[in-house]
């Protein structure tokens, strides 16, 4: 059977352990919704809330956990929706060292190993194949970016990952 070919979603050549801020998306194996539901409350000034699943629970902890394992990335913010997560991350000055570090690939390694610890955690498989990044450019990009990830529960029911099936 032809598997279809997939193009590289990393940039060629570009070096993924440079210091620098990062904006990710990960979405959930078949676009399932299991991390959270988006919950308005009464009223015109209702704000959405996001509230998390047992699962989304256990990926929320995961998440709160990465600089454990990669204390030179910091994970400025983030928000779990029904079915993927969005997060901003920062490779710091002085990035990773040694031999535990992998070369130029940094940020997939970070993927990587949340998936890893999210799917051992909750004992079933979670997320998609790969991932979205892009790399943010500059501070304006990164304000943008930023208010991106604060209002996408308010934008759910026009998000692009939204089911129709969604109650």
């Amino acid at each position: 059977m032809d598997r279809p070919v997939r193009k590289p979603m990393r940039l060629k050549d570009f070096d993924y352990s440079a210091p620098g801020a990062y904006f990710l998306t990960i979405c959930t194996r078949d676009k399932r919704c299991i991390f959270s539901r988006i919950v308005v409350g009464d009223g015109a000034l209702a704000v959405p809330q996001v509230v998390l699943s047992e699962i989304g629970i256990v990926v929320d902890a995961v998440i709160c956990s990465m600089e454990e394992h990669y204390p030179y990335i910091s994970v400025d913010k983030y928000v779990l929706m029904p079915n993927h997560v969005h997060l901003l991350v920062r490779i710091k000055s002085g990035g990773p060292s040694g031999a535990t570090a992998p070369t130029r690939a940094v940020i997939p390694s970070f993927v990587s190993t949340l998936k890893s610890l999210s799917v051992r955690r909750c004992g079933e498989k979670l997320w998609q194949r790969s991932f979205y990044d892009h790399v943010i450019r500059d501070d304006e990009e990164y304000r943008k970016i930023a208010e991106y990830i604060d209002g996408n529960p308010a934008r759910w029911a026009e998000d692009r990952f939204f089911p129709a099936d969604y109650p």
